[in-house]
C-alpha cells in the first residue's frame, strides 16, 4: 500500500504470485476470506480515490483467481469503492487476461472498462505511479 497525488490517495499492490494455487484443498475458502479482507481493508483505508496495481508476472495459471470468483468480487464491491477507484492497472498482463477482460467487457460497466490499463514493463509503471510508494516483490522484479 502506498499513496499518490496531494491527498491521501491509495495505491493497492495486488500481487497474484502470493495467491494459493487453485489445487488446495481449501481453495475456495480461501478465496472466500482473501475477498473478505481486501474488502474490509480498502473500506477502512480508502477515504477518497485510489489506484489499484495487479501484478501478474511470474505467476501459473493455478494461481489466477478463476473469472467466477472475479465476477462475485465485482458484483459484491460497494458502488462507492468501485466509484472511487480511479484505474486498474494490469501489469505484465498475459494472453489469458487480456482475452478474459475483452470477454467479460460486455458485462461490466463502460465507466469501469476505461479504468483497466494494461502495463507491460516496469518502468512503464514508474511513467505512471511513484514507485518509491510501490513494494514490488523479487518474484516480479525479476519477470
Amino acid at each position: 500500500l502506498g499513496y499518490y497525488g496531494d491527498g491521501l490517495n491509495a495505491i493497492v499492490v495486488f500481487a497474484v504470485c502470493f495467491m494459493p494455487e487453485s489445487s488446495q484443498p481449501n481453495y475456495r475458502y480461501l478465496m472466500d476470506n482473501l475477498f473478505k479482507y481486501v474488502i474490509g481493508t480498502l473500506e477502512m483505508l480508502v477515504a477518497e480515490n485510489y489506484m489499484i496495481v495487479y501484478l501478474n508476472g511470474a505467476t501459473t495459471r493455478r494461481k489466477m483467481p478463476s473469472l467466477g470468483w472475479l465476477r462475485k468480487c465485482y458484483q459484491q464491491i460497494d458502488r462507492r469503492l468501485r466509484k472511487n477507484l480511479k484505474s486498474l492497472i494490469i501489469v505484465h498482463p498475459s494472453w489469458f487476461i487480456r482475452t478474459l477482460l475483452a470477454i467479460t467487457k460486455p458485462f461490466i460497466s463502460s465507466k469501469f472498462s476505461q479504468k483497466i490499463r494494461y502495463v507491460f514493463t516496469l518502468a512503464e509503471l514508474a511513467e505512471l505511479i511513484p514507485m518509491e510508494y510501490v513494494g514490488i516483490p523479487e518474484c516480479i522484479k525479476q519477470y
